[in-house]
């Protein structure tokens, strides 16, 4: 770590992805002398390969317009790159590196054939025109396609990047090769995409919490349950959530929060994707909508009193002050569908007071998992149907949960999902780098 925070000063989101994996493997790393002898952990921490670039497009009135792209291929050990873009205003290098360092041990839960990889830009779709829009996807395109890729890397959706903007992005790198090999995850179902895949982080969240739960001997029907964020991730969270029988009583913008006692249902989710189209960004309008429900300007919804927490908007959103108030509460479970949406000091507050927690990596990695059942129907020219997916699904986060419990379990009792998830997905990057030499 030393060594690193030298390397990269200022890198403060990779470095404290790093430090969390590190420790949570030390104790099976020194098990491994041979690990140790070949400098795996100091070749794991540092990307492949980072590709940066000048994003030059022109705007509707004429203007010459500049953003910086970015494309981390952080491991390929077991399998192409794989990992999402971003467009959003704070994009950096150290936010890019941090995600697809985490992208590198998530895909490898998963069981699929997938390396880790993240990218993206400064460039933000908010206030921009469909035109515009489709101009930048084209030239950020232009820049990053030769190293694309079926076999070799292979992108997909972020915050600010949807079904929209991975189309336009995947129709100019069609033209560009002249070949229809998928290549991206999250397209439309028309030309190659998966059933499920926009709500598939979501989904396989709360199929992760139930897997938790029953393992806790608890039913999810009739939980209380806090959710922060209102895009794709916490749509497809509160979907999922209300199907199973819980009640979910807050969604949250960068403007506050909403509390609504009586619960989400089919139309207030609903509403939850138009105000996400409408480009405002804020949630304050659900309250003047929907009567019962209170908007908290400028606040967090960890403050109330609820069974299960899920934290689905960003990086670092759950600080240890909220922690505390979260096991004040009585808090019964925490899980990331964010990455790394805890602070080390919420987590290390958790861990303590044995309160159940587990880490994006482990919890969201549903969406990842079917973008890689996605490459898996446009490698076999078909698609599956809804329910097809959802089973293989249901299957993959199953097997995630019991990858966490089986690294994972502590001699006091207390299952630490971090540690197990951490251990998991090392064992098997490191394993694979090992039996593929020094390269």
């Amino acid at each position: 770590m030393n060594s690193l925070e030298a390397k990269h000063p200022g890198e403060k989101e990779y470095l404290q992805a790093v430090r969390e994996v590190l420790l949570s493997v030390a104790d099976v790393y020194n098990e491994h002398p041979e690990f140790e002898k070949n400098r795996i952990i100091e070749r794991m921490v540092e990307p492949d390969r980072i590709v940066t670039f000048r994003v030059t497009w022109i705007d509707d009135n004429g203007e010459v317009q500049n953003n910086i792209g970015y494309r981390v291929q952080f491991n390929n050990a077991i399998g192409p790159y794989k990992g999402g873009i971003r467009f959003h205003a704070s994009v950096n290098l150290s936010i890019l590196k941090f995600l697809g360092f985490e992208q590198t041990f998530k895909n490898a839960l998963t069981t699929l054939p997938m390396g880790g990889a993240k990218g993206g830009s400064d460039f933000s779709p908010r206030g921009k025109s469909d035109r515009e829009i489709m101009r930048f996807c084209q030239a950020f395109i232009m820049c990053l396609w030769k190293n694309l890729g079926p076999d070799r890397d292979v992108p997909a959706g972020d915050i600010g990047v949807g079904g929209r903007e991975v189309g336009y992005m995947y129709g100019m790198y069609k033209k560009l090769v002249d070949e229809h090999t998928g290549t991206f995850t999250g397209k439309g179902f028309d030309f190659g995409g998966s059933r499920l895949r926009p709500e598939a982080t979501g989904f396989g969240a709360l199929y992760f919490v139930e897997n938790m739960l029953r393992r806790m001997n608890k039913d999810i029907k009739g939980k209380t349950v806090a959710i922060s964020g209102f895009g794709n991730v916490a749509w497809g969270a509160a979907m999922k959530a209300t199907q199973l029988g819980a009640k979910v009583i807050t969604i949250s913008g960068p403007d506050g929060y909403i509390l609504d006692p009586a619960g989400l249902d089919d139309e207030k989710i609903n509403y939850m994707l138009e105000l996400r189209a409408s480009g405002n960004d804020i949630v304050a309008p659900y309250a003047e909508k929907f009567p019962g429900s209170q908007f908290f300007p400028g606040r967090k919804p960890w403050e109330q009193k609820v069974n299960i927490a899920l934290p689905c908007a960003t990086q670092n959103e759950l600080n240890g002050d909220d922690a505390k108030m979260l096991v004040d509460n009585g808090v019964e479970l925490v899980a990331e569908v964010s990455n790394m949406g805890c602070t080390p000091e919420a987590i290390d507050h958790f861990i303590e007071t044995k309160t159940v927690y587990a880490p994006g990596k482990a919890v969201n990695a549903g969406g990842v998992a079917c973008s890689g059942l996605e490459m898996t129907q446009d490698a076999e020219h078909l698609q599956w149907s809804a329910e097809e997916v959802d089973a293989k699904l249901h299957q993959i986060m199953a097997s995630i949960h019991e990858q966490c419990v089986r690294y994972g379990q502590q001699p006091d009792g207390y299952l630490n999902y971090m540690k197990g998830a951490n251990i998991a997905g090392f064992m098997k990057v490191a394993t694979a780098m090992m039996q593929q030499g020094v390269i």
